[in-house]
This record gives structure tokens, C-alpha cells and sequence, in this order.
């Protein structure tokens, strides 16, 4: 489908990559990964044909459609949503457009008019529109607001709407540059299915590591200078790459190592005259041995640490019926949520929801239509912004600056070691605000969080801008974070799994707290409520049993579902839970010794029977029916027990034996008694033994 040969670009003296040769095939989906600038974007643009190489070329298959998500297409805001989506399958849509000017004109051409035809329905442009609704909808953007003018979107639904054109075209070659940006959970989930299922080949830009693991087929690495071709996913290919230069490695190693025990035996043996021939031996053979020249990567990984001037109270954040709307639309109705010292809270949901607002208005950057925010004794908070103009506010200030702003005691050599551990070095110091990237903005971002060393850190979508090492070396910072707080919002699944403790779910029916990790999370939930196809049944399947119950007469009120229960509520029920598999080993082990007990004191009474009746005076032999040892009785040395009890109740010891023996008349009467008496003895075993049983569960 698309072959690269030997290709090349550089920017004057900088080279990105050299010397690619590839082959991408249809039904393969090519995750392409590289630290930020390596130059993944721009293969993406030699590819699509808006970048000239430098050396080499690339071809595609002829007659083959491609289509690109570009972040910076133009698009008219006056039209609708679904007509901009629909614009996607340029074919139909030029089609279409010319069959309505010609049904139009006065003179229309038969012959044309039919071909138009036989070319709407062989490329099934009669469900487009339906497509493009399907679409839109499974991206986030609900049937309602599909014939609404574009402008009413924000830029991230915006890129959506793009998003969607891009995927309705149906290309032969799909070429996605960080399409999960600005999408919440529930949309990448469908992105993935949608992924999953095409059939042509599709190369995608992602710092997303679960997308990767989920959509990727094979990786395509920019790096060394170079792209390589590594087959599975994201994870496959991290442990294979390791894998490939500890092998480098050693081979190098292994090579110098032999060059230096030649030379060894050089410098101690050549001013021999006997050992002249082999001296220039060994020498000829040191300048055969090649030793390979690892190149530098150009991935780096930032150095990031948070460390707590000091500890805060135990009760750290406390929100208290909060409520805030947009102009019509109600974003947070009596929002209440306590944290306390040490959790790490993840609010996830999808788009529109309220996170982001909840977080504002928690750090005080916007304010609340009603409802009270209490922050703990000794709180510091460090905010990072989702959008890096609310904390980076002048655009001409370099990043020494912002850090010396930040800590204005500080001395020179610590500011710059400071900005150094987040890769900023050199004259990269004194660049101005406005002309950093994204990465370098957050980078900075979190320099100037770690100076002020902050006790509570909220933070908002931190992924988006950082690539997939500055991602690892952030969650390893925040996994040692002990002393602290965290409150975060994100659709990394893979950065919420890693540090989450707590999870906060924004729904549209309000908030759902639970107390455990995201996996726990889901597996009680089940991944499918990430499924926005399986959301919506589900949904209706709740509706259609409400409306009949409802029919039925109505049933009885419910009690209080979990996402009702405070927090302490769910944390103890989630610890009672925890301890039921042991309490349940306890009451089984006990009702197997009870059955162990109960099992000898039927085999005894039977053995106390057959003695009896075998014996011609009525009493029972002792040699035919030994007592058993101690050892060969459940429990037999607990005084008391039922065994001992069943035992006394049965017998009556040797006097009672005796007694009863020279006090039961012979014949009839004799009989009934004696039975009436063992019925007694029976019913008084059974119930010290139930009583004894119950104790013991």
C-alpha cells in the first residue's frame, strides 16, 4: 500500500531521519511514537504529499484515497455540524451536488443524470447521512446539536467534527496526528472500535499508551536518526527496544573487552624480538575488530520531583453543595466531596461534564454560583492548568524568569538546575513564553509546581502537551509523592490506572464516588460503561424496566444506591467486603470440625447398639467395643465438648449404667423404658451439641 525508500529530511544542519526503507501494508495499523521534534509529524506530512523529502521517496498505492487529520484545516462556521462531517466523502458529496444543479437547470442531461446515480449508489451515498450522524454521536457530539452551525462548538469539539470528516471518507490510507487529544473516555473507547475494524492501513500519532496497546499493530520509532519497524503493540515494542540495545551493548562491550586484552598483551610482549611476528598478529586482528557506534537517542526523559515543605492537616479539601452554570446549562448541581491527606483522586467522565470547572472553582480561579470550598489547616496547592495561559500569564517572560518569580531568593545556579532537570538547557532558557511548545510549556509548568513545593497538587489534563517518556518520569515523581495530595482530571487511562486510589466519576446524573483503584473500579463496573454504544443501551434497558415498573403499579422505593453513600460508607463497606473471604474460611472450617463430631458420635452409637445386642445380659462388652483413643476423637481433649457430652447423655457412666441395668424391670415394659430413656438421653446430646455448634459459628 505505501512503500518508502530510502528516505531522508533535515533542516539545514539538523538531520530528523535518514536511510528509511519501509513497507506498510493494508489491515495494518502503525503506531508511530518519538520524543517531541523528532520528526513524526513531519514523516506523517511527506507521506500525505505537504512536505517535501529531503532524499529518497515514497509511494502509494494509485487510485488509492488518503485522508488526514489536519488540526489546521479551514472550515466555515456558518455550516452545519452534520454537512460539515458529511463533506468528508468528497466523491458523494461533489456527486450529489452536481445532480441537484442539474435537476435544476432547464435542459438537464439524461445520460449524466444516470451515471450520477450508479456512482451515489455504488459508493452507498444514500446512508450517508445516517454514517456521519453515527459518527459525530460516537465522537461525543450528541443528534441534537448535529444540524447546529459549527460555531456553537468549542476548538476541541471542533477538531472532533474534523475528526469525523476525515473518518467518513473512507480512505484507503488513514493518517491520524494525536486524534485523542481533546477527546474524553468515552469517545476513545469508540476511536479504538472504530480502529479495531478498518480494514485499511492507518498510521497514528499518540502519547496515549492504552490507545497505542489497544489500536497498534506494529510501532514505527523515530529515533537514532532513523524510523524502525517494530511488530505489536506499544508494550511489545518497549520491551523488544530494550531488549535490542542490551544486546548492542554487550556486543560492544564484549568487542572492547577483546581489544583491550590485545593490546594488553601487546605492550608487555612486542619489544620482544621473539615475540615481534605475533606482537603485529594481534595488532592486524585489533584493526579487523569493528565496534559499533551506538548514536545517541534523542529521547529524554524530564527529572521531576514534588517534595512537600511540610505535611497537611488530615481533612485536606472539603466542597460543600457547589453549584455553577453557564448562562441555560447547568454544569454542577450541589457538588459535595471531602479529601483527606494522602488520597489521590482521579475525576474522570466524559466532556462538558463540569471537571475541569469543579477544579477552578476548588483552586479558586472561578467562582461558584452557590456552595461553600474549605481548604485544610497547613494546605500549599500547586494548580496546573489544562489550558497553560491561566498560569503562564506573560507571554514575553522567559523561563528563567517564571521560576525566579516563583522563588525570588533563590540564586542563579539553582533556578538553572531547576529548569535543567525538565530539559531546559542553554539558550532554550531565555526563549519567550509564546514561543514554546506545548511540552516545553507544561514542562515549565511543573518546574515552576516543584520550587514551590506544594502538599496538595490538582492538576488538569497534565498529559496532553508531555510525550510518552515525560508521561513515565511524571508518574514515577507522583507515585513517591507520599507525603502529599493529589486531585487530578484526565483521559489517560493508563496515568489514571498507574496512580489513582479514589475514583470520581462525573455523570450526567451526577457524581459517583468509589473507593479503590481504576482497575478495581472497572471491575466492578465493567469496561463496557467506557463503551458509549453499550452506555446508551444500557441506559434504555433502565428506562424501559422503570416505565414497567411503573405500569405495574409502581414498586417499592429502593434504598439508597451506592453512589448515594458517603464516602466513609463506601471505604468501610469496601473493608468489610475485604474481610468476608476470611470470616467465611473461619465459618466453613468450623461447620467441617462440627460434621467431623457429629460423624463419630453416629459411628459410636452405633458401635454402643451392636454390643448391647450381641451381649446375652444387655450390657456392652469392653473388649468387643473398645472405647477409642483420645487422639482418634474430634476435639476429644476439650472438656465439655459435644462428643463428651453425647458420651455422658448416652451412657451415664458406669454407676448410671448400673443402675439402670438393676432398675429396668425385665420384659415389655423393661424395653419401652429403656428406649423412652435413650430417646431422652438422644434429645439432650443433640441439643448440647447444637448449642455447642452455634457457639462455635
Amino acid at each position: 500500500m505505501i512503500g518508502v525508500i530510502d528516505l531522508g529530511k533535515a533542516y539545514g544542519a539538523r538531520t530528523l531521519f535518514e536511510g528509511v526503507s519501509l513497507k506498510l501494508v493494508s489491515g495494518s495499523r502503525y503506531g508511530l511514537v518519538g520524543a517531541n521534534g523528532s520528526g513524526k509529524t513531519t514523516f506523517l506530512e511527506i507521506v500525505a504529499g505537504d512536505e517535501a523529502a529531503s532524499e529518497g521517496s515514497v509511494t502509494i498505492s494509485k487510485g488509492a484515497r488518503i485522508g488526514v487529520l489536519r488540526q489546521d484545516r479551514f472550515m466555515r462556521d456558518e455550516d452545519a455540524i452534520l454537512d460539515v462531517a458529511m463533506a468528508g466523502d468528497e466523491l458523494v458529496t461533489r456527486a450529489f451536488e452536481e445532480q441537484r444543479a442539474l435537476a435544476a437547470s432547464d435542459a438537464p442531461d439524461p445520460a449524466r443524470l444516470v451515471e450520477l446515480e450508479d456512482l451515489i449508489r455504488a459508493h452507498d451515498g444514500y446512508t450517508l447521512e445516517a454514517r456521519a450522524s453515527a459518527i459525530l454521536e460516537g465522537l461525543g457530539i450528541p443528534v441534537a446539536s448535529h444540524r447546529q452551525p459549527l460555531a456553537t462548538l468549542s476548538g476541541g469539539f471542533k477538531l472532533r467534527v474534523l475528526l469525523a470528516q476525515v473518518l467518513l471518507g473512507g480512505p484507503d490510507v488513514l493518517l491520524l496526528d494525536e486524534p485523542t487529544n481533546h477527546l474524553d473516555i468515552l469517545s476513545i473507547r469508540w476511536l479504538e472500535k472504530f480502529l479495531a475494524a478498518y480494514q485499511g492501513c492507518a498510521i497514528v500519532i499518540s502519547h496515549d499508551q492504552r490507545f497505542l496497546d489497544n489500536v497498534a499493530s506494529h510501532i514505527l520509532d523515530v529515533d537514532y536518526g532513523t524510523i524502525s519497524l517494530y511488530p505489536g503493540n506499544y508494550s511489545a515494542f518497549a520491551r523488544e527496544k530494550v531488549a535490542i540495545r542490551e544486546r548492542k551493548e554487550a556486543e560492544i562491550a564484549r568487542a572492547e573487552a577483546t581489544i583491550a586484552e590485545k593490546k594488553a598483551w601487546v605492550e608487555r610482549f612486542g619489544a620482544k624480538a621473539t615475540k615481534a611476528r605475533q606482537a603485529q598478529s594481534r595488532l592486524k586482528q585489533i584493526e579487523k575488530i569493528e565496534v559499533e557506534e551506538l548514536e545517541a537517542s534523542s529521547r529524554r526523559a524530564p527529572l521531576f520531583a514534588f517534595e512537600p515543605e511540610r505535611k497537611s492537616g488530615r481533612d485536606v479539601l472539603e466542597i460543600e453543595k457547589v453549584s455553577k452554570a453557564y448562562g441555560p446549562k447547568q454544569v454542577l448541581t450541589d457538588v459535595s466531596v471531602v479529601v483527606r491527606r494522602g488520597e489521590r483522586v482521579a475525576i474522570i467522565g466524559s466532556n462538558g461534564l463540569g471537571k475541569s470547572t469543579l477544579l477552578k472553582i476548588a483552586t479558586g480561579n472561578l467562582a461558584a454560583d452557590a456552595g461553600t470550598v474549605k481548604w485544610g489547616h497547613e494546605t500549599r496547592v500547586g494548580y496546573f492548568a489544562q489550558d497553560h495561559h491561566e498560569t503562564l500569564v506573560d507571554p514575553d517572560a522567559t523561563p528563567i524568569d517564571v521560576i525566579w518569580n516563583a522563588v525570588p531568593k533563590a540564586e542563579t545556579s539553582y533556578v538553572r538546575g531547576q529548569l535543567g532537570r525538565v530539559l531546559f538547557s542553554g539558550d532554550d532558557v531565555k526563549k519567550k513564553v509564546s514561543a514554546l511548545s506545548g511540552g516545553e510549556a507544561a514542562r515549565l509548568v511543573f518546574c515552576r509546581i516543584m520550587v514551590e513545593k506544594p502538599n496538595v497538587l490538582v492538576l488538569d489534563e497534565p498529559t496532553n502537551h508531555l510525550d510518552l517518556e515525560a508521561i513515565e518520569a511524571l508518574i514515577e515523581a507522583l507515585r513517591t509523592f507520599d507525603d502529599g495530595t493529589l486531585v487530578f482530571v484526565s483521559h489517560d487511562r493508563a496515568f489514571v490506572s498507574a496512580l489513582a486510589t479514589r475514583i470520581l466519576e462525573v455523570t450526567p446524573q451526577g457524581f459517583r464516588d468509589f473507593p479503590g483503584t481504576y482497575d478495581e473500579y472497572l471491575e466492578r463496573c465493567g469496561d463496557d460503561h467506557l463503551d458509549a454504544d453499550t452506555v446508551v443501551l444500557k441506559a434504555k434497558r433502565e428506562k424501559a424496566s422503570k416505565v414497567e415498573k411503573a405500569g405495574d403499579g409502581g414498586a417499592k422505593a429502593e434504598g439508597p444506591a451506592a453512589s448515594a453513600l458517603s464516602w466513609e460508607e463506601q471505604k468501610k463497606r469496601a473493608n468489610r467486603l475485604k474481610q468476608l473471604p476470611a470470616k467465611r474460611d473461619q465459618v466453613v472450617a468450623a461447620i467441617e470440625a462440627a460434621e467431623a463430631r457429629k460423624a463419630w458420635k453416629t459411628k459410636r452409637r452405633r458401635s454402643a447398639r451392636r454390643s448391647t445386642r450381641s451381649s446375652p445380659s444387655g450390657k456392652r462388652s469392653k473388649r468387643s467395643s473398645p472405647r477409642p483413643r483420645a487422639e482418634a476423637r474430634p476435639n476429644a481433649g476439650a472438656p465439655g465438648g459435644p462428643e463428651r457430652i453425647a458420651s455422658r447423655a448416652l451412657t451415664g457412666g458406669r454407676a448410671a449404667r448400673e443402675r439402670a441395668r438393676t432398675s429396668v424391670p425385665r420384659g415389655p415394659a423393661g424395653t419401652r423404658l429403656a428406649r423412652a430413656r435413650r430417646a431422652r438421653a438422644y434429645a439432650i446430646m443433640d441439643k448440647r451439641s447444637k448449642i455447642y455448634l452455634n457457639d462455635c459459628l
